[in-house]
């Protein structure tokens, strides 16, 4: 399989879907990658902030450091990618809707 040409926006938001996604299974389950991702959950469940606009937050104060290094439109794509993925937490991960237990 070959890709001629592939857009860069279609990829920064396909992207950011699939992490999102594949995030949002790792916070149903109570699981996180580390770090901000444990942060985050431990805030959502004792203060009710929600998770997805935190790591969103974030990760906008992360890239607006990246602007000293990166080019205006990848950071651009950086941060519509980041953007989709904390929403996509934001959106679907509020306490009580999902626990993986039974």
């Amino acid at each position: 399989m070959a890709f001629a040409q592939l857009n860069a926006s279609y990829a920064a938001i396909m992207a950011g879907t699939l992490c999102g996604t594949g995030m949002l299974m790792l916070f149903r389950h109570r699981t996180g990658l580390g770090g901000i991702n444990i942060l985050a959950i431990f805030l959502q469940e004792n203060f009710g902030l929600r998770a997805g606009y935190f790591q969103l937050a974030v990760d906008l104060a992360i890239l607006s450091v990246a602007f000293l290094v990166l080019a205006p439109d990848r950071l651009l794509l950086s941060v519509l990618s980041a953007t989709v993925l904390n929403l996509i937490l934001a959106i679907n991960h509020r306490p009580g809707r999902y626990l993986g237990v039974s």
